[in-house]
């Protein structure tokens, strides 16, 4: 009843909103219980009941190198049971590359060439008439469908109305490997001509493995630099007759070996099944999962409050992913009643940021310890630094002499990692002086010659240049500074309005750590001079 009232006041409160940027995140992977061997093992599909697993392995007992198997388990709190072949019926000594299971259960597409005729794979499709019968003969999919290329790792929509799927170098298209895609008006339908999903989405690099969501708007994918390393990639639609948006790597916690492929959706879109490998695409590798989270601090200030439902409010009735995380993470494509009653949830509880990768309040009280609340980047406090307990806008802060006062902390993240966000509450300081830098790369948040928020994070080659505003942070007045890269666009804020911006391609790497308070050389002139509150690190994009 109360969290019903609260929700009606907010309402009547959001006159005027500001716009905000979330998403999804993912929870620390793990690999798959009972599933894993010393063999090689990916290309998980989860059936839509969550009660079934497929996947590729070439473990012992199989049919042919790789061979396609299946777990299952009682309910999705019980642990996933011993492993099955599906027999020579489904598997040849020609080996399998790609699973997909129907939303149904009764159809299962994957990749062989077990048609001896070419070395190539091709795509097959296998049907049962009950998910309690055995499956029947395969049937390929025709050469409407299949080419002389390479056709593998298919992925059916929850409709079973489109399949996606990877096409090697002789279809054409963009890369060396693009993703492609066939439709059919009905089930009973055959399937019609390949189209390549185009240049937003495929590169000059290889792009491979889809995973379409359950609703059609949500692409997840394997992007390659050849046979080596490889990534996962995501990419979003508004709607299923929207194009695709520019796509974007996910982080580091999934992103962090050397090759990681086969990304594959739950279709509650709770969790990420994806392969691993210490070494490359080709060799190695186990199946892991990732929890996916919704991202419910949209302004990105530690709590979920008011301020966020007006947010939400503000976008009631659109098609705007940042605010649509009901009824599952990913959403539904719409804002509404479903997405305020997930974010109410979340009102006034603490709320555990994943994506934060560091926190330095600064409400320390004496000593010369700095702690991050959301990791390991603790710092150390330099100089003679004078900590104010109640002299921050949010609790305590530090007061800096602008002479040899700043802190030195470990590194939170690389930039050329993804999506980033730095914020901070400042005081004071002078022309020239730096608030947050990373040590002997970039000054992330400064104050240029005239007193104006600017960045030196930027990307590499002669294109890449500072981002320079004309809003003054050196009036002595408390102000809220940030820098937010979102994969495409720079963006500096002051006080949660965008004051600059610019589109780079990436950003400079460095894994070093971080200076507050002084530049990334600690050069004389660039030490602050004031009070620095609060400075968060975020390794996605938000708008404050």
């Amino acid at each position: 009843m109360k969290k019903s009232i609260l929700i009606v006041l907010v309402f009547a409160l959001c006159m005027v909103a500001k716009v905000a940027k979330a998403d999804f995140t993912f929870g620390t992977p793990i690999k798959v219980p009972n599933v894993n061997t010393s063999s090689e093992e990916f290309n998980a599909s989860i059936s839509a009941d969550g009660l079934s697993l497929y996947f590729i392995s070439n473990r012992a007992g199989g049919i042919g190198g790789l061979d396609i198997w299946v777990t299952t388990r009682e309910t999705t709190d019980d642990d996933w049971g011993e492993p099955v072949n599906l027999g020579p019926t489904i598997n040849t000594s020609a080996g399998e590359w790609g699973v997909s299971i129907s939303s149904d259960g009764l159809s299962l597409f994957f990749d062989t060439s077990q048609n001896r005729s070419t070395a190539v794979n091709d795509l097959w499709v296998a049907t049962r008439a009950t998910t309690d019968e055995d499956w029947g003969n395969p049937v390929s999919l025709g050469s409407t469908v299949n080419s002389g290329a390479d056709d593998y790792v298919p992925s059916i929509t929850d409709d079973g109305l489109a399949l996606y799927f990877t096409s090697g170098p002789g279809r054409g298209g963009y890369g060396n490997y693009d993703l492609w895609v066939t439709t059919r008006e009905t089930t009973d339908d055959p399937w019609g001509v390949p189209e390549n999903l185009g240049p937003t989405v495929n590169s000059s690099n290889w792009d491979l493995d889809p995973s379409i969501s359950s609703d059609g708007r949500t692409l997840f994918f394997t992007r390659g630099y050849g046979i080596g390393q490889t990534e996962i990639w995501v990419t979003k639609r508004a709607t299923t007759d929207d194009p695709w948006g520019e796509p974007m790597i996910l982080g580091s916690n999934i992103n962090s070996l050397a090759s990681q492929g086969y990304p594959n959706i739950s279709a509650d879109g709770s969790t990420l099944f994806f392969r691993a490998s210490l070494t490359d695409r080709r060799s190695g590798g186990d199946i892991w999962q990732a929890p996916i989270i919704r991202i419910v601090d949209f302004n990105a200030d530690g709590i979920v409050d008011a301020a966020d439902v007006c947010i939400m409010v503000d976008h009631w009735g659109e098609n705007y992913s940042y605010c649509d995380i009901g009824p599952t993470p990913l959403g539904d494509g719409i804002v509404d009643t479903q997405d305020l009653i997930a974010l109410s949830e979340y009102f006034y509880k603490d709320i555990n940021a994943p994506t934060l990768a560091a926190h330095w309040a600064l409400d320390e009280t004496e000593g010369m310890a700095v702690v991050d609340s959301a990791g390991e980047n603790n710092g150390y406090a330099i100089g003679d630094p004078v900590w104010q307990p109640d002299g921050g806008l949010i609790n305590g802060a530090l007061q800096l002499d602008g002479i040899d006062d700043y802190v030195v902390t470990g590194a939170a993240l690389n930039p050329a990692d993804g999506p980033l966000s730095v914020l901070a509450w400042i005081k004071g300081g002078a022309p020239g002086q730096v608030i947050v830098s990373q040590q002997g790369a970039a000054n992330w948040l400064m104050a240029d010659a005239e007193g104006n928020l600017m960045t030196e994070l930027k990307g590499s080659g002669r294109s890449a240049t500072e981002l320079l505003s004309q809003t003054n942070i050196t009036d002595a007045e408390w102000h809220r500074v940030a820098f937010i890269w979102d994969g495409s666009n720079r963006t500096l804020y002051v006080d949660d309005i965008a004051v600059a911006q610019d589109t780079q391609i990436g950003l400079e790497a460095s894994i070093s750590g971080f200076y507050l308070g002084c530049g990334k050389g600690m050069e004389a002139g660039t030490f602050f001079s004031g009070l620095i509150d609060d400075v968060r690190i975020y390794n996605r994009a938000v708008i404050p």
